[in-house]
């Protein structure tokens, strides 16, 4: 095999120790390796920076473990080329496992160019992807908080989520906070009910009527101040994340014209695949990064599962989300989609498959600069209008109907 580069390093990362294998092509011909081992302190890793440098390595190779690769990464790219690899790609052959053999096959495989590298953003995206990841934790733990509360409710037989959509609007809160205050009259606790809410008070008298006691009122306390504590979470990282921001606001205003999309959707999308799209080839490379489509296994003429592969996972619960929400939307093309491929495939399917359109839409609007442009929900209607036609006119036929087709154009 032809060798791709003359001196490069394999690193075998663990939280506290680094093996470092530096292959070269000596001269003569020959190859040497050379391996020596690092700790995973900032002087230590200081020290193997210098050390590869003053053996002439120009690039590096080393795997994803966990978190510990952040750090050497971060040291790393500003001195020399690196990849970092998927650990499932470069698995070390049976039987010949240690930490020694791992970066030497690592410094092997990457001389001869039998390595792909994993996709990593510039470090102001890497940053971004911080927070808008934390945030998104912190919306879930949200959830999970209101989850809680339910139970509590429950257990005291306030039926308040049997009647209120959402006990955390603005009617919910008012009574629960009540609630917590002592305030036990099913009567006055409908009454603060507003807007909407306020045609169900009758039903809320009902609900609200339970046997709250002095450990559920302790109980709910505790979940409404850990609510309060991540709503202000949110709102310094939504602050944040909205300064970050600023130099990309044409490209969050294109990505929201998305049906589906809202603003923190758009900001989750974008961290995580970037703002220039010219580091994925396609739309097609861009989707399959994302494992938002089919699997590819094929064996002896045979298609085996088209499940699709863990991707990036956060990426993928963005889009999970916009799917089913563009799916609501009457007037779209995406909501046709949905509701199409739902009736066929059920609804899971449906979501990937739609969201796998709106990111080959997002892809084209961020490479091209465009905005969106609805087909519109007739569109799958115009791609074959002779098959709709005859499909209709059979259903009522087999109905008993005698059916007469006249186009417009004759009867205007």
């Amino acid at each position: 095999m032809r060798i791709m580069y003359g001196c490069c390093a394999g690193l075998d990362v663990h939280k506290e120790t680094v093996q470092c294998c530096v292959r070269r092509v000596e001269p003569d011909g020959s190859l040497q390796e050379t391996v020596r081992q690092f700790g995973t302190m900032t002087d230590d890793l200081l020290e193997m920076v210098e050390s590869l440098k003053a053996q002439g390595v120009t690039h590096v190779a080393m795997e994803s473990t966990g978190v510990f690769w952040k750090p050497i990464y971060n040291l790393l790219e500003e001195h020399f080329s690196i990849l970092l690899v998927n650990p499932a790609h470069c698995k070390q052959v049976p039987g010949r496992k240690t930490d020694v053999k791992d970066c030497q096959w690592l410094a092997e495989l990457l001389q001869y160019g039998l390595l792909r590298g994993s996709f990593i953003p510039p470090r102001w995206q890497r940053d971004l992807r911080d927070l808008t990841r934390e945030r998104t934790q912190l919306i879930n733990e949200r959830t999970r908080v209101a989850n809680r509360m339910h139970k509590i409710l429950e257990d005291a037989n306030i039926k308040l989520g049997s009647v209120a959509t959402d006990i955390l609007g603005a009617s919910g809160r008012d009574m629960l906070r009540a609630l917590i205050g002592g305030e036990q009259d099913p009567a006055v606790l409908a009454e603060m009910a507003r807007s909407r809410l306020r045609d169900k008070i009758p039903q809320l008298r009902r609900a609200l009527r339970g046997r709250v006691r002095e450990h559920h009122r302790f109980q709910l306390e505790l979940q409404w101040d850990h609510l309060e504590q991540l709503d202000q979470l949110v709102a310094r990282l939504n602050e944040k994340i909205t300064q970050l921001y600023q130099p990309y606001e044409q490209q969050l205003a294109l990505v929201d014209e998305v049906p589906g999309m809202d603003r923190r959707m758009a900001e989750t999308v974008m961290a995580e695949v970037g703002m220039d799209m010219r580091q994925f080839p396609s739309d097609s490379h861009l989707c399959s990064w994302a494992a938002v489509c089919s699997g590819n296994h094929e064996s002896a003429g045979k298609r085996r599962s088209g499940r699709t592969r863990k991707g990036n996972r956060w990426l993928r619960q963005a889009l999970a989300v916009a799917a089913p929400a563009a799916g609501h939307s009457k007037n779209s093309y995406l909501g046709a989609r949905f509701r199409r491929l739902a009736a066929r495939r059920g609804k899971k399917r449906a979501t990937i498959a739609v969201a796998h359109t709106i990111l080959r839409i997002i892809y084209h609007m961020l490479r091209e600069g465009i905005h969106f442009h609805d087909l519109g929900p007739a569109y799958f209607d115009r791609l074959n209008p002779e098959r709709i036609k005859h499909y209709l006119v059979s259903r009522l036929e087999r109905l008993g109907f005698k059916v007469m087709l006249e186009p417009q154009q004759a009867t205007a």
